[in-house]
Protein backbone atom coordinates (compact mmCIF):
# COMPACT_ATOMS: atom_id res chain seq x y z
CA UNK A 1 0.00 0.00 0.00
CA UNK A 2 0.98 3.38 -0.10
CA UNK A 3 0.78 7.18 0.63
CA UNK A 4 -2.21 8.77 -0.02
CA UNK A 5 -4.27 5.43 0.62
CA UNK A 6 -6.74 7.53 2.77
CA UNK A 7 -8.24 9.30 -0.01
CA UNK A 8 -9.11 5.87 -1.59
CA UNK A 9 -10.81 4.31 1.36
CA UNK A 10 -14.13 5.33 1.08
CA UNK A 11 -14.91 3.99 4.39
CA UNK A 12 -13.35 1.57 6.62
CA UNK A 13 -15.64 0.15 7.66
CA UNK A 14 -15.20 -2.08 4.38
CA UNK A 15 -11.33 -1.89 4.97
CA UNK A 16 -11.12 -5.20 6.67
CA UNK A 17 -12.15 -6.58 2.39
CA UNK A 18 -8.77 -5.25 1.33
CA UNK A 19 -7.25 -7.48 -0.82
CA UNK A 20 -9.54 -10.12 0.87
CA UNK A 21 -12.34 -10.98 -1.31
CA UNK A 22 -14.73 -10.50 1.75
CA UNK A 23 -16.93 -7.56 0.68
CA UNK A 24 -20.06 -7.42 2.97
CA UNK A 25 -20.14 -10.55 4.84
CA UNK A 26 -17.64 -12.13 7.75
CA UNK A 27 -17.27 -16.24 6.77
CA UNK A 28 -19.62 -18.49 8.34
CA UNK A 29 -17.90 -20.27 11.18
CA UNK A 30 -14.63 -17.92 11.26
CA UNK A 31 -15.63 -16.86 14.69
CA UNK A 32 -13.92 -14.49 17.55
CA UNK A 33 -10.30 -14.20 17.71
CA UNK A 34 -8.24 -16.87 18.63
CA UNK A 35 -5.63 -17.68 21.09
CA UNK A 36 -1.76 -17.98 18.77
CA UNK A 37 -0.48 -21.36 18.15
CA UNK A 38 2.77 -20.25 19.09
CA UNK A 39 6.11 -22.23 17.48
CA UNK A 40 9.42 -22.53 19.71
CA UNK A 41 10.71 -19.30 18.63
CA UNK A 42 7.57 -17.34 18.87
CA UNK A 43 5.72 -17.73 15.08
CA UNK A 44 2.52 -17.56 15.53
CA UNK A 45 0.51 -19.88 12.68
CA UNK A 46 -2.44 -18.70 11.10
CA UNK A 47 -2.34 -21.65 8.77
CA UNK A 48 -0.44 -24.65 9.59
CA UNK A 49 -0.65 -28.92 8.83
CA UNK A 50 -2.17 -29.89 12.12
CA UNK A 51 -3.51 -26.93 13.31
CA UNK A 52 -7.37 -26.95 14.87
CA UNK A 53 -9.76 -24.74 12.88
CA UNK A 54 -6.82 -24.20 10.33
CA UNK A 55 -8.67 -21.55 7.66
CA UNK A 56 -6.41 -22.80 4.96
CA UNK A 57 -7.86 -26.53 5.37
CA UNK A 58 -11.39 -25.45 4.67
CA UNK A 59 -14.56 -27.43 2.14
CA UNK A 60 -13.86 -26.50 -1.43
CA UNK A 61 -17.24 -27.65 -2.35
CA UNK A 62 -18.30 -25.29 -5.04
CA UNK A 63 -21.64 -24.65 -7.25
CA UNK A 64 -20.94 -23.81 -10.52
CA UNK A 65 -23.89 -21.16 -11.56
CA UNK A 66 -24.30 -20.84 -15.37
CA UNK A 67 -25.50 -17.28 -17.47
CA UNK A 68 -29.38 -19.01 -17.56
CA UNK A 69 -29.26 -19.79 -13.64
CA UNK A 70 -28.97 -23.35 -13.97
CA UNK A 71 -26.81 -24.81 -11.33
CA UNK A 72 -24.45 -28.19 -10.47
CA UNK A 73 -22.11 -29.15 -8.13
CA UNK A 74 -18.52 -28.43 -9.12
CA UNK A 75 -16.06 -31.17 -8.65
CA UNK A 76 -12.43 -30.71 -7.05
CA UNK A 77 -9.36 -33.10 -6.85
CA UNK A 78 -9.19 -34.36 -3.20
CA UNK A 79 -5.94 -33.33 -1.48
CA UNK A 80 -3.56 -36.31 -1.31
CA UNK A 81 -2.72 -36.41 2.98
CA UNK A 82 1.21 -36.88 2.13
CA UNK A 83 1.52 -33.81 0.29
CA UNK A 84 4.95 -32.94 -1.54
CA UNK A 85 5.03 -29.25 -1.70
CA UNK A 86 4.30 -26.37 0.91
CA UNK A 87 2.76 -23.21 0.03
CA UNK A 88 4.02 -20.02 2.01
CA UNK A 89 0.81 -17.33 2.26
CA UNK A 90 1.20 -13.66 3.38
CA UNK A 91 -2.29 -12.53 3.58
CA UNK A 92 -3.10 -9.03 2.51
CA UNK A 93 -4.22 -5.65 4.29
CA UNK A 94 -6.93 -6.76 6.52
CA UNK A 95 -6.51 -5.73 10.21
CA UNK A 96 -8.59 -3.15 11.71
CA UNK A 97 -6.68 -2.53 14.77
CA UNK A 98 -6.03 0.73 15.62
CA UNK A 99 -2.33 0.83 16.19
CA UNK A 100 -0.01 1.52 13.04
CA UNK A 101 0.94 -2.01 13.18
CA UNK A 102 -0.83 -5.03 14.22
CA UNK A 103 -0.43 -7.55 16.88
CA UNK A 104 0.06 -11.16 16.41
CA UNK A 105 -3.52 -12.15 17.50
CA UNK A 106 -5.47 -14.18 15.34
CA UNK A 107 -8.45 -12.02 14.59
CA UNK A 108 -11.43 -12.38 11.96
CA UNK A 109 -10.29 -10.88 9.44
CA UNK A 110 -7.20 -12.74 9.12
CA UNK A 111 -9.10 -16.08 8.89
CA UNK A 112 -11.47 -14.75 6.33
CA UNK A 113 -8.79 -13.76 4.19
CA UNK A 114 -6.81 -16.92 4.58
CA UNK A 115 -10.40 -18.56 3.67
CA UNK A 116 -11.00 -16.37 0.58
CA UNK A 117 -7.16 -16.53 -0.94
CA UNK A 118 -5.31 -19.38 0.22
CA UNK A 119 -7.66 -22.00 1.04
CA UNK A 120 -8.31 -23.60 -2.20
CA UNK A 121 -4.57 -24.26 -2.84
CA UNK A 122 -4.94 -26.84 0.03
CA UNK A 123 -5.33 -29.26 -2.84
CA UNK A 124 -2.07 -28.72 -4.39
CA UNK A 125 0.52 -28.20 -1.01
CA UNK A 126 0.56 -27.48 2.75
CA UNK A 127 -0.17 -24.05 3.08
CA UNK A 128 1.73 -22.37 5.70
CA UNK A 129 0.89 -19.14 6.55
CA UNK A 130 2.27 -16.75 9.18
CA UNK A 131 1.10 -13.85 11.28
CA UNK A 132 3.21 -10.77 10.86
CA UNK A 133 2.61 -7.11 12.31
CA UNK A 134 1.47 -5.89 9.07
CA UNK A 135 0.77 -2.11 8.23
CA UNK A 136 -2.86 -2.02 9.61
CA UNK A 137 -5.76 -0.37 7.50
CA UNK A 138 -5.54 2.36 10.48
CA UNK A 139 -1.45 2.76 9.90
CA UNK A 140 -2.23 2.90 5.86
CA UNK A 141 -4.83 5.47 5.99
CA UNK A 142 -2.29 8.20 8.12
CA UNK A 143 0.42 7.40 5.60
CA UNK A 144 2.66 5.21 7.51
CA UNK A 145 4.66 3.62 4.29
CA UNK A 146 7.83 2.75 3.54
CA UNK A 147 8.84 3.81 7.13
CA UNK A 148 9.23 2.31 10.84
CA UNK A 149 5.67 0.73 10.08
CA UNK A 150 6.11 -0.68 6.84
CA UNK A 151 9.80 -1.92 8.34
CA UNK A 152 7.95 -3.85 11.53
CA UNK A 153 6.27 -5.28 9.35
CA UNK A 154 8.90 -6.75 7.35
CA UNK A 155 10.88 -7.67 9.87
CA UNK A 156 8.34 -9.98 11.37
CA UNK A 157 7.71 -11.62 8.19
CA UNK A 158 11.18 -12.36 7.85
CA UNK A 159 11.56 -13.77 11.42
CA UNK A 160 8.32 -16.22 10.66
CA UNK A 161 10.06 -17.15 7.41
CA UNK A 162 13.95 -17.91 9.20
CA UNK A 163 11.98 -19.89 11.39
CA UNK A 164 9.86 -21.96 8.88
CA UNK A 165 12.92 -22.26 7.04
CA UNK A 166 14.71 -23.88 9.52
CA UNK A 167 12.39 -26.13 11.20
CA UNK A 168 9.47 -26.76 9.71
CA UNK A 169 10.46 -26.66 5.67
CA UNK A 170 12.36 -29.62 5.56
CA UNK A 171 14.18 -29.25 2.39
CA UNK A 172 10.10 -29.28 0.53
CA UNK A 173 9.63 -27.37 -2.72
CA UNK A 174 7.53 -23.99 -2.16
CA UNK A 175 5.23 -22.37 -3.78
CA UNK A 176 5.00 -18.08 -2.94
CA UNK A 177 1.87 -16.87 -2.71
CA UNK A 178 0.97 -13.10 -1.57
CA UNK A 179 -1.30 -10.70 -2.24
CA UNK A 180 -1.78 -6.84 -2.03
CA UNK A 181 0.45 -5.75 0.70
CA UNK A 182 1.90 -9.70 1.53
CA UNK A 183 2.77 -9.26 -2.20
CA UNK A 184 4.95 -6.39 -1.50
CA UNK A 185 6.64 -7.74 1.56
CA UNK A 186 7.02 -11.16 -0.23
CA UNK A 187 9.05 -8.82 -2.85
CA UNK A 188 11.55 -7.76 -0.22
CA UNK A 189 11.79 -11.43 1.05
CA UNK A 190 12.37 -12.99 -2.31
CA UNK A 191 14.62 -10.41 -3.23
CA UNK A 192 16.45 -10.49 -0.58
CA UNK A 193 16.22 -14.04 0.67
CA UNK A 194 15.66 -16.32 -2.10
CA UNK A 195 17.03 -14.32 -5.16
CA UNK A 196 20.24 -13.92 -4.43
CA UNK A 197 20.60 -17.94 -2.70
CA UNK A 198 20.95 -20.43 -6.00
CA UNK A 199 19.68 -23.51 -3.43
CA UNK A 200 16.46 -21.47 -2.37
CA UNK A 201 16.00 -20.51 -5.75
CA UNK A 202 16.16 -24.14 -6.82
CA UNK A 203 13.56 -25.00 -3.97
CA UNK A 204 11.24 -22.07 -5.15
CA UNK A 205 8.35 -23.90 -7.23
CA UNK A 206 6.76 -20.46 -7.97
CA UNK A 207 5.50 -17.15 -6.55
CA UNK A 208 2.23 -15.65 -7.15
CA UNK A 209 2.71 -12.15 -6.14
CA UNK A 210 -0.67 -9.82 -6.97
CA UNK A 211 -1.37 -6.56 -6.52
CA UNK A 212 1.97 -5.95 -6.00
CA UNK A 213 3.89 -4.03 -9.07
CA UNK A 214 6.40 -6.81 -9.72
CA UNK A 215 8.81 -4.75 -12.22
CA UNK A 216 11.30 -6.06 -15.00
CA UNK A 217 12.91 -3.45 -17.32
CA UNK A 218 11.03 -2.70 -20.54
CA UNK A 219 10.52 -5.48 -23.00
CA UNK A 220 12.56 -8.02 -20.41
CA UNK A 221 11.47 -10.81 -18.84
CA UNK A 222 13.88 -10.55 -16.12
CA UNK A 223 15.98 -8.25 -14.29
CA UNK A 224 14.25 -5.20 -12.29
CA UNK A 225 12.57 -6.42 -9.25
CA UNK A 226 14.73 -9.68 -9.21
CA UNK A 227 18.11 -10.29 -10.92
CA UNK A 228 17.94 -14.18 -11.53
CA UNK A 229 13.78 -15.32 -10.86
CA UNK A 230 12.14 -14.68 -14.50
CA UNK A 231 8.54 -13.76 -15.63
CA UNK A 232 6.51 -17.05 -15.89
CA UNK A 233 5.65 -17.80 -19.79
CA UNK A 234 4.17 -20.78 -19.26
CA UNK A 235 2.12 -22.83 -16.50
CA UNK A 236 4.75 -25.46 -16.64
CA UNK A 237 7.63 -23.63 -15.99
CA UNK A 238 8.88 -23.29 -12.37
CA UNK A 239 11.16 -21.18 -10.64
CA UNK A 240 9.22 -18.06 -12.15
CA UNK A 241 6.92 -15.17 -11.06
CA UNK A 242 3.17 -15.03 -12.08
CA UNK A 243 2.19 -11.06 -11.19
CA UNK A 244 -0.95 -9.06 -12.65
CA UNK A 245 -2.62 -6.10 -11.27
CA UNK A 246 -6.49 -6.24 -12.02
CA UNK A 247 -8.18 -3.60 -13.71
CA UNK A 248 -11.77 -3.74 -16.34
CA UNK A 249 -10.61 -0.39 -18.13
CA UNK A 250 -6.83 1.22 -18.46
CA UNK A 251 -5.39 2.08 -14.86
CA UNK A 252 -5.84 6.11 -14.44
CA UNK A 253 -2.27 8.43 -14.22
CA UNK A 254 -2.30 8.32 -10.33
CA UNK A 255 -3.16 4.48 -10.31
CA UNK A 256 -2.14 2.50 -7.06
CA UNK A 257 -1.07 -0.44 -9.21
CA UNK A 258 0.06 -1.53 -13.08
CA UNK A 259 2.56 1.50 -13.01
CA UNK A 260 6.36 0.94 -12.00
CA UNK A 261 7.99 3.30 -9.49
CA UNK A 262 4.23 4.23 -7.50
CA UNK A 263 1.91 2.96 -5.84
CA UNK A 264 2.13 0.00 -4.14
CA UNK A 265 6.06 -0.32 -5.66
CA UNK A 266 7.07 2.61 -2.85
CA UNK A 267 6.41 -0.45 -0.13
CA UNK A 268 8.47 -2.64 -1.96
CA UNK A 269 11.50 -0.46 -2.37
CA UNK A 270 11.12 -0.34 -5.98
CA UNK A 271 11.56 2.36 -8.10
CA UNK A 272 12.97 2.61 -11.82
CA UNK A 273 9.93 4.43 -13.32
CA UNK A 274 11.20 5.44 -16.81
CA UNK A 275 12.97 2.35 -17.60
CA UNK A 276 11.00 -0.27 -16.41
CA UNK A 277 7.54 -2.43 -16.59
CA UNK A 278 4.65 -3.74 -14.32
CA UNK A 279 4.62 -6.93 -15.33
CA UNK A 280 1.73 -8.92 -16.02
CA UNK A 281 1.35 -13.22 -16.53
CA UNK A 282 -2.15 -13.80 -17.78
CA UNK A 283 -2.56 -17.39 -15.72
CA UNK A 284 -5.05 -18.89 -18.22
CA UNK A 285 -3.10 -18.21 -21.48
CA UNK A 286 0.30 -17.03 -20.07
CA UNK A 287 0.53 -14.86 -23.16
CA UNK A 288 -0.64 -11.35 -24.81
CA UNK A 289 -4.01 -14.01 -25.75
CA UNK A 290 -7.50 -13.50 -24.15
CA UNK A 291 -8.22 -16.54 -21.66
CA UNK A 292 -11.72 -17.51 -19.90
CA UNK A 293 -11.42 -17.40 -16.41
CA UNK A 294 -12.44 -19.34 -13.62
CA UNK A 295 -13.39 -17.76 -10.84
CA UNK A 296 -13.87 -18.56 -7.31
CA UNK A 297 -16.16 -16.55 -4.80
CA UNK A 298 -17.51 -17.46 -1.07
CA UNK A 299 -21.12 -17.74 -1.85
CA UNK A 300 -21.86 -15.13 0.76
CA UNK A 301 -20.18 -12.40 -0.93
CA UNK A 302 -21.55 -13.23 -4.12
CA UNK A 303 -25.24 -13.46 -3.68
CA UNK A 304 -26.63 -14.46 -6.91
CA UNK A 305 -30.56 -13.33 -8.27
CA UNK A 306 -32.74 -15.56 -7.60
CA UNK A 307 -29.89 -18.54 -7.83
CA UNK A 308 -30.02 -21.25 -4.64
CA UNK A 309 -26.41 -21.76 -3.29
CA UNK A 310 -25.86 -24.24 -0.94
CA UNK A 311 -22.23 -25.10 -0.94
CA UNK A 312 -19.60 -22.46 0.33
CA UNK A 313 -17.99 -21.61 -2.93
CA UNK A 314 -19.42 -20.77 -6.08
CA UNK A 315 -18.14 -20.49 -9.44
CA UNK A 316 -19.43 -18.34 -13.03
CA UNK A 317 -17.67 -20.30 -16.11
CA UNK A 318 -17.85 -18.26 -18.71
CA UNK A 319 -18.10 -14.98 -17.25
CA UNK A 320 -15.21 -13.10 -17.47
CA UNK A 321 -12.00 -13.02 -19.95
CA UNK A 322 -8.96 -11.80 -19.36
CA UNK A 323 -5.83 -10.57 -21.62
CA UNK A 324 -2.33 -8.75 -20.73
CA UNK A 325 -2.05 -5.17 -21.97
CA UNK A 326 -0.37 -2.36 -22.07
CA UNK A 327 -0.80 1.41 -22.58
CA UNK A 328 0.35 4.99 -21.92
CA UNK A 329 3.07 3.25 -19.45
CA UNK A 330 1.05 1.07 -17.81
CA UNK A 331 0.58 -2.45 -17.78
CA UNK A 332 -2.61 -4.62 -16.13
CA UNK A 333 -4.60 -7.55 -16.60
CA UNK A 334 -7.98 -6.47 -18.52
CA UNK A 335 -11.07 -8.27 -16.96
CA UNK A 336 -13.99 -8.31 -19.15
CA UNK A 337 -17.73 -9.44 -17.92
CA UNK A 338 -19.70 -10.67 -20.57
CA UNK A 339 -23.31 -11.21 -19.01
CA UNK A 340 -25.95 -12.58 -21.34
CA UNK A 341 -29.62 -11.07 -21.05
CA UNK A 342 -31.12 -12.08 -17.48
CA UNK A 343 -27.86 -13.45 -16.13
CA UNK A 344 -28.34 -13.60 -12.39
CA UNK A 345 -24.71 -13.88 -11.60
CA UNK A 346 -23.19 -10.78 -9.77
CA UNK A 347 -20.16 -9.19 -11.57
CA UNK A 348 -17.00 -7.62 -9.91
CA UNK A 349 -16.66 -3.18 -10.12
CA UNK A 350 -13.97 -1.14 -9.05
CA UNK A 351 -15.63 -0.81 -5.20
CA UNK A 352 -12.27 1.40 -3.89
CA UNK A 353 -12.16 3.83 -6.82
CA UNK A 354 -10.44 3.70 -10.39
CA UNK A 355 -6.87 3.67 -8.99
CA UNK A 356 -7.36 0.45 -7.51
CA UNK A 357 -9.59 -1.19 -10.41
CA UNK A 358 -10.31 -4.95 -9.18
CA UNK A 359 -7.41 -5.06 -6.47
CA UNK A 360 -9.99 -6.53 -4.05
CA UNK A 361 -10.85 -9.04 -6.29
CA UNK A 362 -7.33 -9.88 -7.78
CA UNK A 363 -7.11 -13.48 -6.42
CA UNK A 364 -10.74 -14.91 -6.68
CA UNK A 365 -11.28 -13.74 -10.26
CA UNK A 366 -8.50 -16.05 -11.53
CA UNK A 367 -8.25 -18.21 -8.15
CA UNK A 368 -8.98 -21.61 -10.27
CA UNK A 369 -6.65 -21.01 -12.98
CA UNK A 370 -4.15 -20.12 -10.07
CA UNK A 371 -4.74 -23.26 -8.19
CA UNK A 372 -4.63 -25.37 -11.50
CA UNK A 373 -1.17 -23.44 -12.64
CA UNK A 374 0.45 -24.60 -9.04
CA UNK A 375 -0.75 -28.03 -9.87
CA UNK A 376 0.80 -27.70 -13.20
CA UNK A 377 3.80 -26.38 -12.11
CA UNK A 378 4.31 -29.11 -9.40
CA UNK A 379 3.98 -31.90 -12.11
CA UNK A 380 6.91 -30.34 -14.14
CA UNK A 381 9.33 -29.48 -10.75
CA UNK A 382 12.27 -31.45 -10.90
Amino acid sequence: MENGVARTLRALSVAAAIGAGVLTASVPGAGAATRPLRASVGTVWLCRPGQTLDPCARSRATTAVSGNGATRLAGFPIASPARRFDCFYVYPTVSTERTANADLTIQPAERDAAIVQASRFSQQCTVWAPMYRQVTVAGLARGLVAGPSTAIAYASLLAAWKDYLAHDNHGRPIIFIGHSQGSALLIRLLRTQVDPSPTLRKRMVSAILLGGNVQVPTGRLVGGTFQHIPVCRASSQTGCVIAYSSFGSPPPANSLFGRAGQGVSVQSGQGGAGSQQVVCVNPVTFSSRVGALQPFFLAVTAPTSGVRVLTPWVTFPGLYTAQCRQSDGATWLQVTATPAPGDPRPTVSASLGPTWGYHVDDVNLALGDLVTDVGREEAAYR
